[in-house]
């Protein structure tokens, strides 16, 4: 009788022991399964072209170039820009963002040295869904870790993306909202090449694959009483990659 009391105990213990284990272990994976539908990476290409000469100066000072006779006051400061992205491959959590387009336009204002800048508008092609838009919204702040005077996201617009050889164009609804056209100039002292910026940070982003120079033919906002259009000014394509272990974020 006290054998048979001395084995019950040993593998109610066992038992116990067992449950212990596994209900640790299920734990455990539920943990880990929570981190993981946190993370996050991004990688896009970007047409971008802004309303400083070429190269912007906005890289290497804390005021954009001056505009002298622009209505409004000579030389006012601004940096006036188009950004139009192309999701190459990305994730958050469950969520696909790979092809993902969207848009975003705005102005830099005159003084960014305290990380403030004036406004932005935010325009993603109709084919985005809502969960996409929730996950780009999250990484932006991230590309862009900056504060905005004012921030908004607009109507939806479909959006045509175009990179070739030596030319790169993007539109918003055929280019009644916004219009980019950047082209390599020929028979320049650029060469017959792209000329590659490297070494160069993009804004929040820890990896760029270099700045693809370009000036534009035309970079337009053309939506709403912020309005503008520039010609012959700065432009480039960069293709930028960050994600959620670079910035410590979920």
């Amino acid at each position: 009788m006290k054998k048979f009391r001395t084995y019950y105990l040993i593998a109610a213990g066992l038992i116990i022991l067992t449950m212990t284990m596994t209900s640790s272990s299920q734990m455990t994976s539920q943990t880990s399964s929570t981190a993981k539908t946190g993370d996050w990476d991004f990688n896009a290409t970007i047409i971008e072209a802004c309303s400083c000469p070429m190269f912007c100066q906005c890289y290497f000072n804390m005021k954009p170039a001056s505009h002298h006779g622009h209505a409004g006051g000579g030389g006012e400061h601004f940096c006036k820009f188009n950004n139009a992205f192309k999701v190459n491959k990305g994730q958050s959590g469950a969520v696909k963002l790979d092809g993902a387009k969207f848009w975003v336009a705005g102005d830099l204002g005159g003084d960014f040295s305290k990380g403030q800048m004036d406004w932005a508008v935010l325009t993603f092609d109709p084919s985005v869904t809502k969960e996409q838009r929730d996950a780009i919204a999250k990484i932006l702040g991230h590309v862009y870790p900056v504060k905005w005077n004012s921030f908004s996201v607009a109507k939806d617009a479909d959006m045509e993306w175009k990179a070739e050889g030596k030319s790169a164009q993007a539109r918003l609804d055929g280019g009644k909202v916004a219009e980019v056209v950047l082209r390599h100039p020929d028979g320049s002292a650029m060469g017959d090449g792209p000329v590659v910026i490297k070494n160069l940070k993009y804004f929040g982003v820890p990896r760029n694959e270099g700045f693809i120079m370009m000036p534009n033919e035309v970079e337009a906002y053309r939506l709403g009483d912020k309005a503008f259009e520039y010609k012959g000014t700065n432009g480039f394509m960069i293709t930028i990659d960050i994600a959620s272990r670079d910035v410590g974020a979920k």
